[in-house]
């Protein structure tokens, strides 16, 4: 197979070390070129030119962020995208069930792609104001929370998730609670119509988690899958008490159970499942971020789900990966 390996030479996994033994793993058996990202968006245009040449996959060798960069570069193409964990959370790799190690995941992704235990397979996508997401977008406090903590890249990558929990506390106590910071109309795929017109802080996910806290799996909408529609998480109070109450159902709920209810509210917390279209309005603007990317602030967003979009390295469970010479 033809594939373009991007590298995100600045993720907090990837070293000098391991950008070698995979690109070598990866000639072995595929015609493989190398590309580093330089600047925001790279990823993309890099992906895009790939598909355009003709490229079988491109894979990526960074974190959330590079990939959902390349993933937007190839949407709609017939170029499929392959992912290496090389960020600090790797949020995407992990919930298709990639291992948490990028030389150990090569020899997943050799697996799926050179014997077809894993393949690949269309999967869906989100898309907020025409970017695409593979995970989910944040609107309100929780892109607030990381557009801090991008702010200081260096603490982020030395301190990992204490830094983030730190940041989290500062941002939820300087944050506005006082009054609603939007209004969102969420269109069901039965065609149910849902309003929620006092929102601080919202979710709107492909795939559960949400995150992951170490090992634990945060799950704010558990059974949230690439095959179906969206899932909105919309939170209408930012009271300790809402915070730390959904906080802790998170981490306790199981990854595959979904509920039955299609519309759930728990508390000052609204759920609704099976979301293929949604529109929200600010109150002024408010801040919101893409599968852990701060985009900046709006006063409108509008969110799509868009079906079988992206071509996807999947890694078979079950089956033995391919062995990876460590040099």
């Amino acid at each position: 197979m033809k594939l373009l390996l991007i590298v995100n030479a600045s993720a907090s996994s990837v070293t000098a070390r391991a950008r070698v033994v995979i690109q070598k793993s990866l000639a072995a058996d595929h015609e493989v070129t190398v590309s580093e990202t330089s600047r925001p968006g790279h990823a993309t245009r890099l992906a895009q030119g790939a598909a355009a040449k003709g490229a079988d996959a491109v894979i990526v060798l960074g974190g959330d962020g590079t990939l959902n960069e390349a993933a937007n570069g190839v949407a709609g193409t017939e170029c499929a995208l392959g992912v290496l964990p090389g960020g600090s959370t790797n949020v995407f790799a992990r919930t298709i069930g990639m291992t948490n190690d990028p030389i150990e995941a090569t020899g997943e992704l050799l697996a799926a792609l050179g014997t077809g235990l894993g393949g690949i397979h269309p999967v869906g996508l989100g898309s907020v104001n025409g970017r695409r997401y593979l995970f989910h977008v944040g609107i309100g406090f929780d892109a607030a929370v990381v557009s801090q903590v991008e702010k200081r890249a260096a603490l982020k990558r030395y301190l990992g998730h204490a830094f983030f929990a730190y940041t989290a506390i500062h941002t939820w106590a300087t944050y506005d609670r006082r009054r609603p910071h939007f209004s969102m109309t969420l269109h069901r795929r039965d065609g149910r119509e849902v309003t929620v017109d006092d929102g601080y802080f919202a979710i709107l996910m492909n795939t559960s988690p949400y995150t992951f806290v170490g090992e634990r799996p945060f799950n704010l909408a558990p059974g949230t899958g690439l095959d179906n529609p969206l899932s909105a998480v919309v939170l209408r109070s930012l009271s300790a008490f809402t915070v730390v109450r959904l906080a802790v159902a998170s981490l306790r709920a199981p990854a595959e159970e979904a509920s039955d209810e299609p519309v759930a509210e728990h508390g000052r917390v609204t759920v609704v499942r099976d979301v293929v279209s949604a529109g929200l309005t600010a109150a002024g603007t408010v801040p919101y971020q893409v599968d852990g990317e701060p985009l900046g602030d709006a006063s409108r967003l509008d969110f799509r789900w868009e079906p079988h979009s992206l071509r996807l390295v999947v890694p078979s469970r079950g089956e033995p990966a391919r062995d990876i010479t460590i040099l």
